[in-house]
């Protein structure tokens, strides 16, 4: 990863069955509102081209393998963030057996934003904890030990 694009997170979203309230707010973060694109936050279509995977929903048994996929084709050194509530806990849904969730038992989560939905002031704050992760992992694809994080006000 070169220096311009550590200070400069590129996002992959991914909806994992979520109600699209979480989606809602991130697009609000990137709105000129709340400007994220101030830290140099970009939305890329593409998870190969992202160096921080955002999911959102409780993740569902249709939506695990696409999770598990997706999360390999980000090139590491790479940061996960579970968006909203549902990644983190399943939320309402705790009880469901549509659902496979939560993230952390797929994929290593390095940032949680809590919120049902969150604020888009706590999305970009826990998309700047995670550029900070990035950094501090460096250069090496290996160094992929998830550094468990909570942002935003209320915790899981």
């Amino acid at each position: 990863m070169c220096t311009a694009r550590r200070r400069s997170p590129w996002l992959f979203h991914m909806n994992s069955g979520s109600c699209n309230g979480c989606d809602i707010e991130i697009v609000a973060a990137l709105s000129p509102r709340y400007d994220a694109e101030q830290l140099g936050v970009l939305l890329q279509g593409s998870p190969r081209h992202a160096d921080i995977l955002c999911v959102t929903g409780p993740v569902t048994r249709k939506a695990v393998g696409a999770v598990k996929t997706v999360y390999d084709q980000v090139p590491g050194p790479k940061a996960v963030i579970a968006i909203g509530s549902c990644p983190a806990t399943t939320n309402v849904f705790i009880d469901s057996r549509t659902l496979e969730g939560p993230l952390d038992k797929h994929v290593p989560v390095d940032v949680y934003v809590p919120g049902c939905p969150p604020r888009p002031d706590a999305i970009i704050q826990g998309v700047a904890k995670a550029a900070e992760i990035l950094a501090k992992r460096g250069n090496n694809p290996q160094n992929a030990e998830p550094v468990v994080t909570f942002v935003g006000e209320v915790q899981p």
